[in-house]
């Protein structure tokens, strides 16, 4: 029999599955009256099994008005994320191709779109100065998530 943390994962997994946005917004304190658990059981799911690591962001605000909101957040989204905390300012030209390269590799990117970033990188570095350059090569990862 499944212990009482996996009953309320499912029950919130279930609700994710039935949403097309990957977001949900629940009452905590009518959840656990549906489950028959004290609510501090929903706090402690939610703050173990629903993490940033696992694919989720959580909000919560307590009181008589509150809210838990659950987003699921695409693998792919924290892939580009990841790589993109990854350039700072001191970032050097082999080590941006090598996140590329990664990225390729995860199957992110296809072999003609890592070239044509590279390329980019190229020009950036040739041109464009640390502090102004680590920006732009961030957001530019960044925005590659919002076409996958």
């Amino acid at each position: 029999m499944s212990n009482l943390a996996d009953i309320i994962e499912k029950l919130i997994l279930h609700k994710l599955a039935n949403e097309c946005e990957d977001i949900i917004v629940l009452k905590r304190n009518e959840m656990a009256e549906e489950i028959e658990c004290a609510p501090s059981q929903i706090s402690y799911v939610l703050s173990t099994r629903f993490t940033m690591e696992r694919g989720f962001l959580v909000e919560s605000k307590r009181g008589s008005g509150g809210f838990v909101r659950i987003e699921r957040i695409p693998v792919h989204t924290m892939i580009y994320e990841d790589a993109a905390e990854q350039i700072l300012e001191d970032t050097i030209f082999t080590e941006a191709v090598e996140i590329v390269k990664s990225l390729t590799a995860q199957g992110m990117l296809t072999g003609r779109e890592a070239g044509l970033i590279m390329h980019f990188f190229d020009l950036i570095y040739k041109h464009i100065e640390p502090e102004e350059r680590a920006p732009m090569l961030r957001s530019l990862i960044l925005k590659l998530a919002e076409f996958t």
